[in-house]
């Protein structure tokens, strides 16, 4: 499997307002819809010939499951005759048939992969076909300290960009935890409550069970309040300056599947 490395461009239109659950400049205030975005530049995976996955011992590359079509079968255990569910593009991302459904690998079994679940609750897991699915590595990661409002980008273990980030506010906590990134879009203008990007992770806010007419997805985007980079301030989404999110799109093209621990 070839790591993921460069940026390749799709253009396709949604609206952005209900992505991720935090984004409001005013603590108290319901973030206003931005209208309609462009999905924004994302890395394209090369992936590999066969499906069969090819376990690495490097704890700095991650492998990344990507489904073709807009649905694959979840099974509780490797090896079920019948998955226990099926999810759909519709259910995980906010353009389904034209974002991919993509999958964090955590684990193998024979021809068989573990996953880590776009849905609710956090955390959730489930097994599916190597067969259903094309796989493609990465060795970007990022960590988020709530703690000390800082993110990190890691590349093979590698620090290599550290900024302050806005995080959420007590009543709506930004969750610790393992996620990843499953979606990425660009709103239509600057100056919006969301920034430069958006990212959409596999996690969801812990208290909203919606936000803005979305699901209450927890996201990492840019801002239109700079001066509250640093402290706790959102409905529990990662902000960050627009010129560092920017950077993560474009110089480091961080693909859907990335790995995004966030620590309590």
């Amino acid at each position: 499997m070839s790591r993921v490395r460069f940026v390749g461009v799709l253009s396709s239109v949604v609206l952005l307002a209900g992505l991720v659950a935090g984004c409001s400049g005013d603590p108290d205030a319901t973030p206003t819809p931005s209208g309609e975005a462009t999905e924004a530049p994302t890395a394209t995976p090369d992936v590999t010939d066969t499906p069969t996955p090819t376990p690495t011992e490097d704890p700095w590359v991650s492998t990344i499951a990507a489904a073709p079509g807009d649905t694959v079968d979840i099974y509780a255990a490797a090896g079920d005759a019948a998955p226990e569910r099926t999810i759909t593009a519709a259910e995980a991302v906010s353009l389904p048939g034209q974002t991919p459904l993509t999958f964090l690998v955590l684990d193998t079994e024979d021809d068989w992969l573990q996953v880590v679940l776009p849905v609710r609750p956090n955390g959730s897991t489930g097994w599916v076909k190597a067969a259903d699915v094309t796989l493609s590595t990465t060795d970007l990661a990022i960590e988020v300290s709530l703690t000390d409002h800082v993110l990190r980008l890691y590349d093979a273990g590698e620090v290599v960009m550290e900024v302050s980030v806005g995080v959420g506010r007590a009543e709506v906590p930004t969750p610790g935890g393992a996620y990843y990134i499953k979606e990425l879009l660009q709103p239509p203008t600057p100056g919006g409550v969301y920034g430069a990007y958006a990212y959409g992770l596999s996690g969801y806010s812990p208290v909203l069970e919606s936000f803005a007419g979305g699901e209450g997805v927890i996201g990492i985007h840019g801002t239109n309040e700079p001066e509250l980079i640093g402290t706790d301030v959102s409905h529990g989404c990662i902000r960050m300056l627009d010129a560092d999110i920017t950077r993560l799109v474009t110089e480091f093209g961080l693909p859907l599947g990335t790995p995004v621990q966030i620590l309590e």
